[in-house]
């Protein structure tokens, strides 16, 4: 519940918050929509779906709904026609199935008679259709199949001018009533949507959303990549921290970028790493560790305006929490726990021995020896197994860690003070013998 909540507070943050700069700059990277689009010819089937929404009003707390497949599939012609007319460029089924799979890691059954995939925002492995409005407990897409294309379950005054085009209803819904009585007969408040503030910008908003993902995410086109961000930034970072899609370098660097380490949520640092897919395996995201190398560079640490200065203090961070184990990760194996351990680790000691960092010193962050002190015998008996995962040099910065394990003890153990200080490299080592 607390991830959910958490997911829940992320989507309406990302959903309502956004600066006047950031919209004058986004808007230059967005297609125009054209205004008639928003005006469609009139449908029967569209005008008795949208009679129905107009009269029960816009779902609440209080006046909750569940729409249906036949709401969304009313609104999948619309839809289409608007990213047509937008410069959409639909792409065969099996580019398309391809990109979900690789996107999202949810395989479209060529036999399914389904015309739609969920794809679940906070429970991703929840595979079950969802039609209940986006909120603080269901957040989700879906996949749209032989049209190719992605999209939130719309309510029909969201995304069309209906006043317009559809007088009849509009009319309807001027005279509806603002109250009804539930199956209690209890009488409960019904928020019209015409009375939705700002409806039209909001119409606005949906269908450039609509329209940029689908174009950068099945075109290919950059150019909505800096009003996703700017915009949309709570999907942009689900792609990346929920799905594991690390493909797109500009976008993982940006996500990269974004993300501190934070003692107070510290499983999302985590996700830059690796990810856990719902065949329960793991998977560490190789192009992390290339950006990161290209970002924390020798003139970072005396960067001052450069938060990227702190990458090994965040490391650090993550490694102390993910290391022990009364904090471990839900349905972590203790092999995936060493692997990835490993592997972030590996990533952080390389700067010990690169003495262009630290006024020629080196770094002296201990990352393998930290390790050494963390991991208990079964856990070093695996790493050994696994032949060090076959990381390059591991074995050697492993074994020339033993005195930084022995700081790392005293640290963490309250040893070292004024009175108890620790041996030098060299008095230890008179003691302890390289094995």
């Amino acid at each position: 519940m607390k991830h959910r909540i958490l997911m829940s507070l992320l989507f309406i943050s990302s959903a309502l918050v956004s600066c006047q700069d950031k919209k004058a700059e986004s808007n230059k990277n967005v297609t125009t929509i054209t205004e008639s689009l928003a005006v469609p010819q009139f449908n029967q089937d569209v005008n008795t779906m949208l009679k129905k929404q107009l009269e029960y009003g816009k779902p609440s707390f209080d006046n909750p709904y569940q729409y249906s497949d036949k709401d969304l599939e009313v609104t999948t012609p619309i839809l289409n026609q608007l990213l047509l007319d937008n410069g959409y460029k639909a792409i065969s089924n099996e580019e398309f199935n391809n990109k979900i799979k690789q996107i999202f890691n949810r395989i479209i059954d060529k036999n399914s008679i389904s015309k739609f995939l969920y794809i679940n925002f906070i429970d991703k492995c929840d595979k079950e259709l969802n039609f209940f409005p986006n909120d603080a407990e269901n957040n989700g897409i879906f996949v749209v199949k032989n049209q190719n294309f992605i999209t939130y379950l719309y309510p029909l005054p969201t995304i069309i001018d209906y006043q317009k085009a559809y007088g009849e209803a509009a009319q309807e819904e001027n005279l509806a009533s603002k109250n009804y009585k539930d199956a209690n007969g209890n009488e409960v408040k019904k928020y019209l949507w015409k009375d939705t503030p700002n409806l039209k910008e909001q119409r606005k908003k949906n269908i450039q959303t609509l329209i940029a993902r689908n174009l950068y995410l099945f075109n290919d086109n950059k150019a909505q990549y800096k009003w996703l961000t700017l915009n949309d930034s709570y999907f942009m970072n689900a792609l990346v921290k929920t799905f594991g899609y690390t493909q797109d370098i500009d976008l993982l660097k940006w996500v990269i970028e974004r993300t501190k380490f934070d003692k107070k949520d510290p499983s999302d640092y985590g996700k830059l790493f690796w990810v856990k897919q719902c065949d329960g395996t793991v998977r560490i995201h190789a192009n992390t560790f290339k950006i990161l190398q290209g970002i924390y560079t020798p003139d970072i640490t005396n960067d001052m305006s450069n938060e990227n200065r702190f990458l090994i203090d965040y490391i650090k961070g993550y490694i102390e929490y993910f290391a022990d184990f009364n904090n471990k990760e839900t349905g972590i194996s203790r092999e995936d726990k060493v692997k990835i351990l490993a592997n972030i680790v590996y990533f952080a000691e390389q700067y010990k021995y690169d003495k262009r960092f630290v006024s020629g010193y080196g770094d002296n962050s201990k990352m393998m020896g930290r390790l050494r002190f963390f991991l208990d015998q079964e856990e070093v008996n695996i790493l050994q197994e696994n032949n060090y995962f076959n990381l390059p040099k591991f074995k050697e910065w492993w074994d020339n860690a033993d005195y930084d394990a022995y700081i790392a003890d005293g640290e963490y153990n309250g040893e070292w003070g004024n009175v108890n200080r620790p041996l030098s490299p060299d008095e230890w080592r008179k003691q302890h013998h390289k094995k």
